[in-house]
């Protein structure tokens, strides 16, 4: 049946969308939109169902990128992604845990839409230029450039990425502990020199609009929000795109989001996420796929 082969290949489908879009939210309407598509199509004359939905996938995704690029030029403040619960064990694998990290997402929103696509599906997901050709619907060389511009410019921007671990969920313990007492010198042992606070509230609600940079600002930053925050917020731990995080809750509402960049035993980037349209699905844990070792069949 049409449905059980979607639903089969649903996590593969919803991370090649999510990697493209940085939106779980549009990842959904996109997923939609294909199985639509999927169920038009007699599936008797579909030789390789996963690979034909990755395509449908992948087209829908450039279609909704291109459609959604003016909208976010004119997004209030700094954009994140929307952020995704993750299973702990999406850090078993090194290449999926670094490519939904907040850090890559954001290089990744600096890219093309062709450029995303071909990064996405080369570099993630292991396809061949020729068979991303094919579903681009571009020729192989022109893929081929593409895709070396698309890798020098990722790699001169990524950021040193360690998934979640129990010894970097013990750091950000360490300092949420410290933040909550106002321990600034425990604070400052525990950051980075050049660590990068980013907060998205999307003009809806109150966030610093501009990154906030260095450990002296930083913690300057945190204590105010502390200081600031309701008495009855509550902290629980959890696992974001990856990363460790924390989830600050006011009267049983998600009210921040709090995912941490950590190499080396310090905090790196703290990427909070406050604008509410992107907390609704923040409960939901997402699983992902990369697809295994499954050939891409034409």
């Amino acid at each position: 049946m049409a449905e059980d082969a979607f639903t089969e290949h649903r996590p593969l489908l919803f991370t090649v969308a999510y990697e493209m879009l940085g939106s779980a939210t549009d990842a959904e309407d996109v997923l939609q939109e294909s199985y639509l598509r999927w169920s038009a199509v007699d599936p008797a004359e579909v030789e390789h169902p996963r690979a034909y939905l990755v395509r449908v996938v992948t087209r829908q995704a450039l279609n909704h990128l291109r459609a959604v690029r003016a909208r976010r030029e004119e997004y209030v403040g700094t954009w994140l992604p929307e952020p995704i619960r993750t299973a702990p064990e999406v850090s078993e694998d090194a290449i999926l845990a670094e490519s939904v990290s907040m850090a890559m997402m954001l290089v990744l929103e600096t890219l093309s839409p062709a450029e995303r696509a071909v990064f996405v599906l080369h570099d993630v997901f292991g396809y061949t230029h020729g068979e991303i050709a094919a579903s681009i619907g571009k020729t192989e060389v022109t893929v081929r450039q593409i895709a070396h511009r698309a890798r020098r410019h990722v790699h001169a921007r990524r950021r040193r990425f360690e998934p979640d671990s129990d010894a970097t969920r013990e750091i950000v313990q360490r300092f949420l502990r410290a933040a909550a007492t106002g321990e600034v010198q425990a604070l400052m042992d525990l950051l980075a020199p050049d660590v990068v606070q980013i907060s998205d509230g999307g003009g809806k609600v109150v966030a610093a609009r501009r990154p906030i940079t260095g450990r002296d600002d930083v913690v300057r930053f945190v204590l105010g929000v502390i200081r600031t925050s309701a008495a009855t917020t509550r902290v629980e731990h959890a696992t974001y795109n990856g990363m460790p995080a924390a989830r600050f809750l006011t009267g049983g509402e998600l009210d921040w989001l709090v995912a941490f960049e950590i190499h080396n035993g310090r905090i790196t980037g703290l990427y909070g996420i406050r604008n509410p349209d992107k907390l609704h699905r923040a409960e939901t844990v997402r699983p992902l796929d990369r697809g295994g070792h499954l050939p891409w069949k034409p």
